[in-house]
């Protein structure tokens, strides 16, 4: 049950700073950056939860 919380936890948390990126006044190009980035580092957090790492 514990995993399944830490993921969901993990994926709000994930949705939350994608939608806060976009609400900044930023340039397409460092907005597209700064959303690769919080993905990649949601994906990570997603498989060490899972026990992939």
């Amino acid at each position: 049950m514990s995993l399944l919380i830490s993921v969901l936890v993990t994926f709000l948390v994930v949705i939350l700073v994608l939608y806060l990126v976009n609400r900044l006044p930023l340039d397409g190009r460092t907005k597209q950056i700064v959303q690769a980035i919080v993905i990649i580092i949601g994906v990570l957090s997603l498989l060490r939860y899972l026990a992939v790492f």
